[in-house]
């Protein structure tokens, strides 16, 4: 079996290529902060848009139907979950978009974890260690 093609390692260069354009778009929220009119954007949850795509050959167990919710878009949308507008009309909270950065950058740290024991893992098998 080739390692590199393994759905576990397809998984997780989904799963970074979609946590690289998250961190784009809020970037751009970050540096639109000031600009009257602006509304943030966000992109739909990695989840949706794995069951949108049929998941690549991973299955997740669903004990209910609303678990992973509607199938969505893998483009930024508006942000629906506006807290507060600025008289300009701009709705970015920087408190809001540095989380939202924070927990992206968490979940890189994740997905880059699971391809480094992954791969180890074939190393360990050849006897190559670690």
């Amino acid at each position: 079996m080739d390692p590199s093609q393994s759905p576990t390692l397809d998984l997780a260069e989904r799963r970074l290529a979609w946590l690289d354009a998250r961190q784009r778009v809020l970037a751009q929220n970050i540096a639109n902060a000031d600009t009257p009119g602006y509304r943030p954007r966000d992109l739909p949850d990695f989840a949706r848009l794995l069951a949108r795509q049929g998941g690549a050959g991973v299955d997740m167990a669903r004990t209910d139907a609303r678990h992973l919710g509607k199938a969505g878009t893998d483009r930024a949308v508006a942000d629906r979950h506006l807290a507060e507008v600025a008289p300009n009309g701009n709705a970015v909270s920087l408190d809001v978009e540095a989380m939202r950065v924070a927990d992206t950058d968490n979940a890189h740290a994740l997905a880059i974890g699971l391809h480094r024991r992954w791969l180890g893992l074939f190393r360990t098998a050849l006897g190559r260690g670690q």
